[in-house]
């Protein structure tokens, strides 16, 4: 059953709704993901900090440094599960409003599909492109005098990467109607490539990993910081499909009830 094709379809709050709670579902089962891969490799890259800063200016650990902190590493560990909901909240009610905006020009006639795919698009838009120019670096990593620089850089690639998933769409569409299914995946990887190309060469690049910092510890909590986003994404997209996939069935029930009263 298609949303679409009922013959009453569903305000944008019932939509929402389904998405927000999608979104804390999947917000719920990122913070596992991420506690379990990558809180461990925080904790070393900050117990590499703490080292360096206490070799430059020993006795530092002891002149009360630690009491200053405002929220302590145990409580940041339980944020962690309080930051990820509201990230899959908020991710979930964009998506909930991109499918309500976009959902008559997806060419499916499937709900699933489109929800699914919508997610699979912000995945591949606003997650991976942005990580192979800017991967996420732990604690220790990063001079504090260019955070605005690789701030602005890295909101500049999140835009480019969702106008290269357009792009991409718009040069499948762009062919005839008869044109080969191939034909129309090269020319949708064919598009999305240039606009990514061409913001990775225009965007400067950011190289301040110390010499000294473990590439294993450093892959390794990219890795992680990567997971826990595609684990976001694909469980967000797989209980939006789902939920929609329920208000579907409920709609023509709703309107059988009224007709029969």
């Amino acid at each position: 059953m298609s949303l679409s094709s009922a013959r009453t379809t569903p305000s944008y709050g019932a939509i929402l709704l389904r998405g927000l709670l999608a979104g804390l579902i999947a917000g719920l089962l990122a913070g596992v993901f991420a506690y379990a891969t990558g809180e461990s490799r925080i904790d070393a890259a900050i117990a590499i900090e703490e080292a360096a800063a206490h070799a430059e200016t020993p006795g530092a650990a002891d002149d009360g440094h630690h009491d200053e902190e405002l929220v302590s590493r145990t409580g940041q560990k339980g944020g962690l599960f309080l930051a990820t909901a509201l990230y899959g909240v908020a991710m979930g009610g964009l998506l909930a409003t991109a499918y309500t905006l976009l959902r008559r020009r997806l060419r499916t006639s499937s709900d699933t599909r489109a929800a699914f795919g919508l997610a699979g698009a912000a995945l591949l838009g606003i997650v991976l492109v942005p990580f192979v120019k800017y991967p996420a670096n732990p604690p220790a990593v990063g001079d504090p005098a260019t955070i605005n620089q690789r701030t602005i850089g890295w909101l500049s690639i999140v835009v480019i990467g969702v106008v290269a998933v357009w792009a991409g769409v718009l040069a499948s569409r762009s062919l005839r109607a008869s044109a080969p299914e191939w034909l129309r995946a090269a020319a949708a990887l064919g598009g999305f490539l240039v606009v990514v190309a061409i913001g990775y060469v225009l965007l400067p690049t950011f190289d301040e990993v110390p010499d000294t910092f473990p590439a294993s510890l450093l892959w390794t909590f990219r890795l992680a910081s990567l997971g826990t986003q595609v684990t976001l994404w694909t469980a967000l997209g797989l209980a939006f499909a789902a939920l929609l996939d329920r208000l579907a069935k409920r709609v023509p029930a709703e309107q059988s009830g009224a007709v029969t009263v």
